[in-house]
């Protein structure tokens, strides 16, 4: 029913370092950190989020 927890990604912002977002990756095909442009809520603006652990 739900998203297996293994191919989740957590997204932090760039500017306030919260991690505000969760995506799906597929982790065979995407080698390297997921670095996507985002609305925070926290900053109130478009900034780029990147993968966290």
């Amino acid at each position: 029913m739900g998203r297996i927890k293994e191919n989740m990604a957590k997204l932090k912002c760039s500017e306030c370092n919260r991690i505000s977002r969760e995506t799906s990756r597929n982790k065979k095909k995407v080698k390297e950190k997921l670095s996507l442009s985002k609305y925070c809520r926290f900053c109130r603006k478009n900034t780029v989020h990147n993968e966290s652990k």
